[in-house]
């Protein structure tokens, strides 16, 4: 089985929640809700944040140095050598601001 119809299979067996319920619980309000099963998280060390933001990623040709895509790729640990240089330009852009022109 592919990983399209396997992806497929799975969405098919996910519970369908039907529109009606969703309009019934955007209609309530905050303290309509029963929250007493749900404990509130009231430590948040160890907490990743950004853990599930997955920005847009655009495909293009970079010719970069040798020396340097060597240098990045002989200490990349986590993610590979291409993930550290994105993470390095956009350090970069944080630290310069994002002028525009």
């Amino acid at each position: 089985m592919s990983k399209k119809s396997t992806a497929k299979a799975n969405s098919n067996r996910r519970r369908r929640v039907p529109v009606d319920d969703l309009k019934a619980l955007a209609r309530m309000g905050d303290s309509d809700v029963d929250t007493s099963d749900i404990p509130e998280i009231l430590d948040w060390t160890g907490v990743k944040r950004g853990l599930f933001y997955r920005p847009i990623k655009q495909q293009l040709t970079l010719r970069l140095d040798a020396d340097v895509i060597a240098w990045f790729k002989h200490r990349a640990k986590d993610g590979g050598y291409q993930t550290q240089i994105n993470r390095a330009l956009r350090a970069h852009v944080q630290a310069h601001g994002r002028k525009s022109g």
